[in-house]
């Protein structure tokens, strides 16, 4: 009788799962609880309101700065946020919670060495436990792209193409 092989373990595929660059530990900033009746910003009260509070908390979080109030809020204010958030935060953005997620995890792509994957034929996982936004797909294949042998969206056992390197002509 002859051994199951798995043909998938041989391939030397290397399969990436984008839910390793989803942002861990995010905290919301809601400039909603520092405005005049939760509606209106005053300057006065709210640089007031920023100076007590304690921002430790934020201490190595992934911060995500919003205003749920249906409230014009002057930029400066977001700046102002930040400007306290930077010394503590492990990084801050600005945006409703589904918008900063996905640009933390892009910050996230975007801080990976890609170096390890030269010349590698490489599948990004297309299903997984958390949803992954589109734009991460998006960008780990430009990311790549200049380096893999070639790109493939699935599961090692059923993928799609979607780059592959072509070999230098011989002379």
């Amino acid at each position: 009788m002859d051994a199951i092989v798995n043909k998938v373990a041989e391939s030397g595929l290397i399969t990436i799962n984008l839910e390793q660059f989803l942002p861990q530990q995010v905290t919301v900033f809601d400039l909603k609880p520092f405005l005049f009746m939760e509606l209106i910003l005053k300057e006065k009260d709210f640089r007031a309101a920023l100076l007590t509070h304690d921002w430790s908390v934020y201490s190595g979080k992934n911060v995500v700065v919003t205003c749920t109030a249906d409230a014009i809020i002057p930029v400066w204010a977001y700046m102002l946020v930040m400007s306290y958030l930077q010394p503590v935060a492990t990084n801050a953005v600005m945006g409703d919670e589904s918008g900063a997620m996905t640009q933390l995890m892009l910050q996230n792509i975007q801080q990976l060495d890609a170096t390890e994957y030269t010349d590698q034929r490489i599948v990004i996982k297309g299903c997984g436990e958390k949803p992954i936004p589109d734009e991460a797909y998006a960008a780990i294949t430009y990311k790549l792209r200049p380096l893999a042998k070639s790109i493939m969206y699935g599961e090692p056992c059923s993928t799609v193409p979607v780059y592959k390197k072509k070999m230098a002509p011989r002379i």
